[in-house]
């Protein structure tokens, strides 16, 4: 039975991870520079060792500051349109809140 239990609990706990995760889609700029470098060298057909020194020069050299930029403005506009969305949406519950948050962020 113990078992059983300890079973139960780890499944829920990595089921609330997976679900977790799944909810964080925003990049970071480190994984847009993998993104980028990947595909340059994908473009170029680099395989081996080519490809390697290619992608450690690539994701060595400094990201352009307005890249930087863009990428924390954009999070911190997606943070502040969070908030708003959950604060017209405190007393909502349910269906109702989902269709609502759902139509709030998506708004321009």
């Amino acid at each position: 039975m113990k078992k059983l239990l300890s079973l139960v609990a780890l499944g829920l706990s990595l089921a609330l991870g997976v679900a977790h995760a799944a909810d964080e889609k925003v990049k970071t700029p480190q994984q847009m520079k993998m993104g980028t470098c990947n595909a340059d060298a994908k473009a170029k057909e680099l395989k081996g060792d080519e490809r390697k020194a290619f992608m450690k020069e690539c994701l060595s050299a400094k990201p352009a500051a307005a890249a930087v930029a863009a990428a924390v403005e954009g999070k911190a506009a997606r943070q502040s349109k969070m908030k708003m969305c959950n604060d017209s949406a405190k007393d909502m519950k349910g269906a109702d809140r989902k269709n609502h948050m759902k139509e709030c962020l998506s708004a321009k």
